[in-house]
């Protein structure tokens, strides 16, 4: 029986226990390979992982924080290899670039910065996602702080011709690999 992560009772539903130990065997092997050898698992593609649910399951509270501290760690090797690769100045104008897309993005006017849903179909919230992108300009163009917990955390309530979801999570997606590159 395993006990890499507490469980949720028998009557609640957790991440699927097989599922996650399968994945944390594959993030064990691909940190520990070789520079040479490619990527299986890389700091995106654990933010953007998800596990079945299974009564019983790990606790999705405790995984999750393990994950987020495991991108971290994959992101930081990622960019050592990086830099050691292209220079550390080849890197940071890269993240720079990327940081560029986003305040490209952001400088939209409100209620325009993404793609809207049908009038019958559920969004994001315009305005919360507008709010949150205020505070995103604020933090790239002034440097008024904001953590990557915040960022990785933020929801947006659900609104019928809101904002379409998978726009904006690219873009906080972008800002979390940003936030990471220059840490």
């Amino acid at each position: 029986m395993s006990t890499t992560f507490p469980r949720t009772r028998n009557s609640r539903r957790g991440y699927s226990i097989d599922q996650v130990e399968d994945f944390l065997e594959d993030a064990r092997r691909a940190y520990s390979a070789e520079v040479t050898v490619p990527a299986v698992v890389t700091s995106q593609s654990i933010r953007q992982m998800a596990f079945d649910m299974q009564k019983g399951g790990y606790s999705a509270v405790h995984v999750d924080a393990a994950l987020e501290r495991l991108e971290d760690a994959f992101a930081s090797r990622e960019r050592e290899r990086a830099i050691q690769v292209q220079g550390d100045e080849a890197w940071y104008t890269e993240a720079k670039a990327i940081a560029q897309e986003i305040l490209n993005r952001l400088a939209r006017p409100v209620g325009h910065r993404f793609d809207r849903t049908s009038f019958l179909t559920n969004g994001y919230h315009r305005k919360d996602v507008d709010a949150f992108a205020d505070r995103l300009v604020k933090y790239f163009q002034d440097g008024k702080p904001m953590s990557i917990e915040e960022v990785r955390t933020i929801t947006f309530r659900p609104k019928k011709g809101g904002y379409r979801e998978a726009q904006v999570d690219l873009l906080i997606d972008a800002v979390v690999d940003v936030m990471l590159a220059v840490r």
